[in-house]
């Protein structure tokens, strides 16, 4: 997910330096639940907050989106990269205190989002998106991407160069986005990802 996101994040920018906008609604998917082993009945957005796991990072993505779009995009980012990047943070999804430090440095109102992410309607949206991925269209990971024609795809990947992301991404939309007969790529591991990540340029 982290690697998607900063792609589509240098996607996005190309895209606006030609007058464009790329169109992203990122919604909720469970991890923790789809690979629960407590049986059919069992939901993560029925237990108590302490049993909630990453389920909180969702109600703190959400409750940022109550702030507006750009918050919520920025906040998303940076809880991705605080969580995954290259720096190694390592920030748990599941503490309320570093999720709203990772707020706060993006310019979040804090106050507003702690309150916010107590408010429990915010489960009833993540369990319909979870239940509605699951369900309708077999989502069984992340990120999965579902495009207007109805299909859905999900990419494993690395960063593309900068240089190469727009390219990329126009290629994976020819590829993927309305040609129902392309069941599944991947490429044999090993050799992949030999040659996947290049060195940083000085």
């Amino acid at each position: 997910m982290h690697n998607a996101a900063v792609w589509l994040r240098t996607v996005s920018e190309e895209k606006a330096k030609q007058g464009e906008e790329l169109d992203i609604t990122w919604r909720h998917f469970l991890l923790d639940q789809i690979n629960s082993k407590q049986g059919p009945d069992w939901k993560i957005w029925e237990q108590s907050e302490d049993k909630q796991g990453n389920l909180l990072a969702q109600r703190a993505g959400e409750a940022a989106r109550k702030q507006g779009k750009e918050a919520f995009e920025k906040y998303h980012l940076a809880l991705l990269v605080a969580r995954h990047g290259p720096e190694g943070r390592r920030v748990s999804l599941s503490n309320r205190d570093a999720l709203l430090q990772v707020a706060g440095e993006v310019g979040l109102d804090t106050d507003r989002l702690n309150k916010d992410m107590k408010d429990e309607s915010l489960l009833d949206t993540i369990a319909s998106d979870h239940t509605e991925a699951a369900g309708q269209y077999g989502v069984f990971g992340t990120p999965t991407f579902l495009f207007d024609s109805g299909l859905t795809v999900y990419l494993k990947m690395f960063v593309p160069p900068a240089d190469e992301s727009l390219d990329t991404f126009e290629h994976f939309l020819g590829l993927m986005s309305d040609k129902p007969y392309l069941g599944e790529v991947k490429r044999p591991q090993p050799p992949w990802p030999k040659g996947a990540v290049r060195p940083p340029t000085s």
